[in-house]
C-alpha cells in the first residue's frame, strides 16, 4: 500500500514510488449486488464496476434525449478537456430519463447514502437534538469524447472541496475521509483505445501531497450500460480517443454530502420551470431539502417552499427533536 515520506523539505514532500503488484484488484459487481459487498470493495480499491446496470432501451432514450444538447455544445477552452470533448452539463434536467435511471439508480444511491450520509446531535439547552443530512447531487455531466483527443490529466474530482487528506494504510471506520461519489455510465462501448478512464486502485489512500504515477493507471473499460463507480479521493481521468471513428459516450454523476457547496450549482443550472416538472424524489436529490439540523433553509423553512409555497410551516423535514428514537 501506500508508503510514507522519504525526504521532506520547504518546497515538497518526495514520497516512495508505488510499485504496480501492490495495488488492489478492482472487482466488478452484478447490478443487484449487495450494497454492503459494493462498499467494502471501495474502501479497498476506491472503484469497482457494475455489470448491466442500465437497461440498454434505457441508454438509447437517454442518447436521444440528450444529443441535440451533445451537438450543440461550444469547444472547451483550457487543456484539462481535450477540444474534441463535448459536454451536457446540467444533465439531471435536460434528460428526465437520466434522472430517474442513472442518477437515481438503487445501487449507486444505497452505497452514496451509506458513505455520505451525515447523523450528529446537538445540545440545545438540556434537550438533545438529532439531525441527519443526506447526499446531494453534485454534478451531472454526458461526455462525448471524439477521435483524436487526448489523455486528460490524472486529477481527484475531491479537489473542488478543499480536502486535505492524510496517507493511510486501510481506509478509516468512519466516513469521514471521503465527500464525494461518481458513476460513470457506458453509453458506448468504452475501451482502452477510444479513451475509457484510467483510474489508480488504492489512490484514495494516498496523501494529499502525492502526486499520481501514470504507469499505475488501468483502464475501466465498459459495455452499453456498464457503470464505474468510484470514490472521489481516486486519481482517474479520461484517456485518449486513439480510433479514428468511435465516440465514446459517458453519462456520469458525482454526489456528495448534503451539508457541503455543490460543484456545479443546481439551483443556478436547472431552470425553475424545469425543476418544477421533476418528481419530489429528484427534486430532493438535487439539494432541494433541508440538511439537518438547519442548513439551506429559506425564509426560516425547507428550501422546497420556493418550489411549493403550500410547504411553508410544514414542520416535516425539520430536524427531530425525539431524544428516545436515537
Amino acid at each position: 500500500m501506500a508508503t510514507t515520506t522519504v525526504t521532506t523539505t520547504e518546497t515538497e514532500r518526495v514520497f516512495i514510488p508505488i510499485k504496480a503488484e501492490s495495488l488492489p484488484p478492482v472487482l466488478t459487481f452484478e447490478a443487484d449486488a449487495d450494497p454492503a459487498d459494493v462498499i467494502k470493495a471501495l474502501k479497498i480499491s476506491g472503484g469497482c464496476r457494475v455489470k448491466a446496470a442500465v437497461d440498454k432501451d434505457i441508454l438509447w432514450q437517454v442518447e436521444r434525449e440528450l444529443r441535440p444538447h451533445i451537438e450543440a455544445d461550444v469547444v472547451w477552452e483550457g487543456d484539462f478537456f481535450p477540444i474534441q470533448t463535448r459536454r451536457v452539463e446540467g444533465m439531471i434536467g435536460k434528460s428526465p430519463i437520466c434522472a430517474e435511471h442513472i442518477i437515481n439508480h438503487p445501487l449507486y444511491q444505497a452505497v452514496c447514502k451509506e458513505f455520505l450520509t451525515t447523523k450528529n446531535w446537538y445540545w440545545s439547552g438540556q434537550k438533545k437534538i438529532f439531525a441527519t443530512s443526506d447526499p446531494q447531487l453534485n454534478n451531472s455531466i454526458c461526455f462525448s469524447i471524439g477521435p483524436g483527443a487526448w489523455d486528460q490529466p490524472l486529477h481527484r474530482d475531491s479537489w473542488c472541496h478543499q480536502t486535505n487528506e492524510p496517507e493511510v494504510a486501510v481506509y478509516p471506520d468512519n466516513y469521514d475521509r471521503d465527500v464525494g461519489i461518481g458513476w460513470f455510465i457506458a453509453g458506448k462501448p468504452a475501451t482502452r483505445e477510444n479513451g475509457a478512464t484510467r483510474f489508480i486502485p488504492g489512490s484514495h489512500l494516498w496523501s494529499k501531497d502525492r502526486p499520481p504515477q501514470e504507469e499505475l493507471a488501468v483502464h475501466a473499460e465498459l459495455e452499453p450500460g456498464d457503470a464505474f463507480m468510484m470514490l472521489s479521493s481516486c486519481y482517474h481521468g479520461g484517456s485518449a480517443n486513439k480510433t479514428t471513428d468511435q465516440e465514446r459516450l459517458l453519462f456520469s454523476c458525482f454526489m456528495t454530502k448534503g451539508w457541503l457547496r455543490q460543484e456545479e450549482n443546481q439551483y443556478l443550472a436547472i431552470p425553475r420551470e424545469v425543476v418544477l416538472k421533476m418528481p419530489v424524489h429528484i427534486q430532493q436529490l438535487m439539494g432541494y431539502k433541508l440538511s439537518q439540523p438547519f442548513c439551506g433553509w429559506v425564509e426560516s423553512d425547507d428550501p422546497r417552499v420556493v418550489l411549493d409555497p403550500s410547504l411553508k410551516d410544514d414542520p416535516s423535514g425539520h430536524y427531530d427533536e425525539d431524544e428516545d428514537k436515537h
